[in-house]
């Protein structure tokens, strides 16, 4: 393995790690200090800000493997049935890393109204499996007191996470282009 080689799998291998611990990180903050933190029963969903916001850094591919690993965890600790979560980030995480090509992580306003956006996607695909198909047909109710309230809350927090996470990326995960991997290599060698 050439030096080229042993730094782009290092790098990779890096990136690997600080996602699974903001994936780790993530799911602690909400299921001990947000809890804590709730208001009526309603907290943020920073499972949704990590999924949809590593989505748009990252790509589609990748966001959907980030959203299955949140939504992964969401079902070994916190559902009854392994599978349904997984399957909703994944889908959320996929969405998500579709706008990668066409969104610049700088504008703030892009990320959050995707994290908005995936909270509404997240909270729609529960009240439809969760609860329409068990012949409970009060939309209404639940958008007004559960769904919006949520959206809310994850919206406001996502305003000062997102940064963080962009400020992670720029520093430790952003992959390097091939432009400055040939323009560092030349000036390591005159």
């Amino acid at each position: 393995m050439n030096k080229k080689d042993r730094a782009r799998y290092l790098r990779n291998l890096r990136t690997i790690l600080i996602i699974a611990g903001l994936i780790i990180g993530f799911y602690v903050l909400q299921s001990t200090l947000f809890r804590a933190l709730t208001f009526g029963g309603i907290g943020p969903n920073l499972m949704i800000v990590l999924t949809c916001s590593l989505g748009l850094m990252f790509g589609d591919v990748r966001g959907l493997f980030i959203g299955f690993f949140c939504g992964l965890l969401m079902d070994i600790f916190g559902s009854g049935v392994i599978g349904f979560y997984s399957l909703v980030y994944a889908f959320i995480g996929y969405l998500a890393g579709k706008f990668e090509k066409i969104v610049f992580p700088d504008n703030l306003r892009i990320p959050l109204l995707t994290v908005l956006t995936g909270d509404f996607v997240y909270g729609f695909l529960c009240y439809v499996f969760q609860f329409l198909i068990r012949g409970r047909l009060f939309i209404g109710y639940f958008i007004v007191h559960f769904l919006l309230p949520e959206m809310l809350y994850t919206f406001l927090t996502a305003v000062f996470l997102y940064p963080m996470i962009l400020l992670l990326y720029r520093k430790f995960m952003r992959p390097i282009p091939e432009s400055e991997e040939n323009y560092a290599r030349k000036k390591t060698q005159t």
